[in-house]
Formats: structure tokens, sequence, C-alpha cells
């Protein structure tokens, strides 16, 4: 059966990766909130340095909203590399700002160096309370095409299983490069809640050569990190999904990176470094 053969591939190299900002939780929820240049390339030197592989980037302007400006990113990415032991895999939003047009969504991705890999959204949802967040097929078209000429890996973000068809379609007009990977974002309100029984779901949905990462938002981040190990997959934690260390206790990044390097290693797996990442997701690695 599928689910017996998703089961059995399991990888004893599990990624981190440390999701460091988000768009929208702000700085009074938790002081630990990374929000310039400088304070988010510090956050993912210090993850990577707990044993993060990758990190997830967003950009914040100067009220502390997403943005999706190019120059941030691109001293954001810049201030990392300055880091000269630091071979942290690049991973860029391409959702940070409801505001911005489908062309500024993509114009990091589109010009600028260093970017390794990008989230895909693959598809709209009613994220409730706030609105509509869009994705739509011609804009998910000519994304995929940017990152694939570019050589830029697409994180699927999945919030809800009729995106793996999506992801599918796109990779059968051969938009997306195959192997696919997915990572699932469950809790979101609006998208799929956070389950076990949601996970195994989409894990057992996705083509058979694909890799997956997942979390849970919130309270769900400790079960959905576990049940992801227990799944053979790989693990995302960050002060985007989650800024709780436990209840009503605020986390740091590499506070939570730590944490779940120690349940990587109490299941007898690895914590997989960047090198290993990038051989595992078919990115070239640093030179």
């Amino acid at each position: 059966m599928d689910g017996e053969v998703k089961l059995m591939n399991q990888t004893n190299d599990v990624i981190i990766s440390a999701a460091l900002t988000g768009a929208v939780t702000p700085k009074e929820m938790n002081e630990n909130i990374p929000l310039t240049p400088e304070e988010i390339a510090k956050d993912a030197y210090e993850c990577w340095k707990q044993g993060a592989a990758i990190v997830h980037l967003h950009m914040r302007d100067d009220q502390g909203l997403g943005t999706m400006d190019k120059n941030k990113f691109e001293k954001t990415i810049q201030l990392i590399r300055e880091y000269k032991d630091c071979d942290v895999v690049i991973n860029c939003t391409t959702s940070g700002d409801h505001r911005a047009s489908d062309e500024q969504r993509m114009e990091h991705v589109s010009t600028l160096a260093g970017i390794e890999m990008a989230s895909y959204d693959a598809g709209s949802f009613n994220w409730m309370p706030g609105g509509v967040f869009m994705n739509s097929p011609q804009f998910l078209g000519k994304l995929g095409d940017v990152l694939t000429s570019r050589g830029i890996k697409p994180e699927i973000e999945i919030f809800d299983s009729g995106m793996i068809g999506i992801a599918n379609y796109f990779a059968q007009k051969e938009v997306l490069r195959e192997p696919l990977h997915f990572q699932f974002c469950l809790g979101v309100p609006g998208g799929m809640e956070a389950s076990v029984e949601n996970l195994l779901y989409l894990v057992n949905h996705i083509p058979k050569n694909a890799t997956w990462s997942a979390f849970g938002i919130g309270k769900h981040h400790m079960p959905i990190m576990y049940a992801a190990l227990a799944l053979g997959g790989h693990i995302r934690v960050g002060l985007e999904d989650n800024v709780y260390f436990s209840k009503g206790v605020p986390a740091s990044n590499p506070q939570l990176v730590s944490r779940a390097a120690q349940a990587i290693r109490l299941q007898g797996k690895n914590v997989a470094t960047s090198a290993q990442a990038r051989e595992m997701l078919g990115i070239p690695q640093l030179s």
C-alpha cells in the first residue's frame, strides 16, 4: 500500500528549516522576533549553529509590517553570507505582503543572486478572518517558470489537500521540476487542521519520489513536529509559526531549533547539515 511505502522510506538525516519572522506577528508579542536585516541575519546564523540547515526569510518594513522589498532581501542575504563559516541554505518567501502585486512578489527571485529556495504557495484560500490568500493559476505559472529558469528550488507550501493536485498539474506541465519538495502548513485558520490524521493523509498523496516537511501553527507546533519525525519527514520551526517555547513562555528562534535538534537525536536520527540538505533536495552546493 502507498502508506506503507511512505513509512518505510524514512530518511535518517532530518532537515530543520527555521522560519525566522513571518509577515505579521509584532515584536510586542515576543521581543525576540527579528525585524531588521541585521536581526534576521544574526538569528539565521545562530539557528544554523544550533542545527538549522535552511532558513526561511520574510522581510519587514520600517513599521514592522511584511514587505517584499527586494533591497531588504538583498541586504539580509549579504549579511548572512558575511558569516564566513555559515553555509545555511537561503529560502525566501514569495508571499510576504498581501498588498504586493504579482510582479513585486517575484522581483527578488527574478533578479537577486544567492536565493536557493523559494516558497510556492500552491493555491488560494480564505485565511480567516483577514481575507483571501491569493495565488492564482496565472501567478503560479509565472512563478514556477521564474524559479525553474533560475535554478531556485520551489518549496511547495500546502495548506489544504487540493493544493497537491495543483502542484502535480504544474509538474505535469513541466513548470515545476521533479522531484518536488512539499512543506505542509497545518493549523492556519481556513486551511487544514493540524492533526496527525491530516498529516498522514497528505504524506500518502504526494508523489513517491517527493520530499516533504511539516509544521503546525502555535500550540500544534510540537505534535506535528513529532508526527513528522515519526512519519519520516523533515521539520520546520521558528517564530513565524509559533512564538512560545511553552505555555506563556516566549521562545527564541535558536531555542526552537535547539529543541528540534534534540528531538531528532532522541529518535536516533541525525540532524542534516546544510550540505546534506542541498544533496537531498537537489540544490547545487555552495562554491
